[in-house]
């Protein structure tokens, strides 16, 4: 009994040694190796995160140089060689375009796991290697599938996905590839108001035979419910830009082909109240992560020959994305994932303060209004939550202010004008996603033009 009692001691011990050299040589495995072709370019990237420019601006790897060090480039009404010379007075305040910068300092705090260093052999080729003429990795598509998983905002079983430079070039994919779907007329483009205008002036721009666009949806109401052999293709934006709106189509029909625009549908801009289940459906990195840069987009579709026509559209159009936008989408949707949708809860809470700090000071005025928007139950936060939209569509309530961006023009705010969206000259689009120097400039500005208004109620 002591013999066997003895030999289990021995086993045990030799059982112990095993699984530490185990351990150790594990730990000698992941030991990071000598940095030797990526030495320069890092310690470059470095040189260069590191110019100071006084946290109002930004120098770039690729931006301009002065006397051989990265010159910063400066945020709005910032100036001089470091950004640190502020002129408020005068300078005119760019929030017209939809730049979701709000999302940076989310990756400032994430430096390091999202960098890509990117070798000068890094897929040269047109193809990936094994006979395709266009690179869809299908890491980056598992990891799409995943973000979709983790969020539930949409539906990814039996669905092919195609990649695009943004969703831009997959808006006029898709209207191409609907349009060829056996009409002998033209079909007809159509979306409600206030609509995306990228979604008019994309289709006049192209002037093709196949497809015009024809403008608001009550225009062909009766003419899609009467069964019309018209193809209608209608843009439907949910949340809409630019009033944050969840929306639904509006036409009905055998002839109505519908194009469904989710760009805005996740957790930092609107309550996610389940998952889309459209036949197609378009999404883009800008808004997901903050990286309008990059122009990376991908839409998810249902219908295989659909498919198969917009396949065919990008492949003459541009021979697909970049295959150094797809690495750097994947590294940025890692980060994502691995944080377990830590972004959103930090874009929600810089959303959701914007547009309380606006509506504070908005509610003390007679002269402006914006868009009443509820709170609603997201499935996502698994709670009520409250507005976080993109963009404040901005009203001018006097009968004397017909010209909305003029009124706010002259108070050195731009924004975009409501017309050109099919609203009325009184709208007026402003951005809300854009630095906090810009918002806090906005929230300013506004405050100015609100004081001074004649019986404007205590603010």
């Amino acid at each position: 009994m002591a013999k066997i009692h003895g030999l289990k001691w021995v086993v045990c011990l030799a059982s112990s040694i095993l699984i530490n050299i185990f351990f150790v040589l594990n730990i000698d495995l992941r030991r990071s190796p000598e940095l030797t072709w990526s030495r320069e370019a890092a310690v470059e990237a470095e040189a260069v995160a590191a110019v100071s420019c006084s946290g109002h601006g930004r120098a770039f790897l690729d931006g301009s140089t002065m006397e051989g060090i990265p010159a910063c480039e400066c945020n709005s009404c910032y100036g001089g060689p470091h950004c640190s010379e502020f002129s408020p007075d005068g300078c005119p305040l760019d929030v017209d375009l939809g730049d979701p910068l709000f999302l940076e300092p989310f990756w400032m705090q994430h430096s390091k796991s999202s960098a890509v260093v990117v070798a000068g052999w890094h897929r040269m080729s047109y193809s990936d290697g094994i006979g395709s003429s266009i690179l869809f990795s299908k890491e980056l598509t598992n990891h799409i599938f995943q973000l979709h998983a983790l969020v539930g905002n949409a539906i990814t079983k039996g669905r092919f996905i195609l990649f695009g430079v943004g969703s831009s070039q997959l808006l006029h994919a898709a209207v191409h590839a609907l349009s060829q779907q056996g009409s002998s007329h033209p079909a007809c483009v159509v979306a409600t108001a206030p609509f995306y205008p990228l979604y008019e002036f994309q289709t006049e721009l192209f002037d093709s035979e196949d497809f015009k666009f024809q403008g608001d949806t009550t225009l062909w109401k009766n003419t899609s419910s009467a069964n019309s052999s018209t193809n209608i293709i209608e843009f439907v934006t949910s949340p809409n830009n630019p009033d944050g709106r969840l929306t639904k189509p509006v036409l009905q029909g055998p002839s109505v082909k519908t194009i469904h625009d989710h760009a805005y549908y996740w957790p930092h801009f609107t309550a996610i109240q389940g998952p889309a289940d459209e036949d197609l459906m378009l999404f883009t990195l800008s808004k997901v992560t903050g990286h309008g840069g990059s122009r990376f987009g991908w839409a998810l579709i249902k219908d295989k020959d659909l498919y198969q026509r917009m396949l065919m559209y990008l492949s003459l159009n541009t021979i697909g994305v970049s295959q150094d936008t797809q690495l750097r989408a994947l590294k940025i949707l890692k980060v994502v994932l691995k944080g377990g949708g830590e972004i959103f809860e930090f874009g929600y809470n810089t959303m959701k303060a914007r547009w309380e700090r606006l509506n504070e000071i908005l509610s003390a005025s007679r002269r402006f209004s914006i868009q009443k928007l509820e709170p609603q139950y997201c499935n996502y936060f698994q709670n009520v939550t409250g507005p976080s939209p993109a963009y404040a569509w901005l009203k001018c309530e006097r009968e004397e202010d017909l010209d909305c961006h003029a009124v706010l023009k002259a108070a050195s705010i731009i924004g975009r004008k409501g017309n050109l969206f099919r609203a009325e000259s009184r709208y007026v689009r402003l951005s809300l996603i854009k630095y906090e120097d810009d918002f806090d400039l906005l929230l300013h500005r506004i405050k100015v033009l609100v004081s001074k208004e004649e019986g404007s109620k205590n603010m």
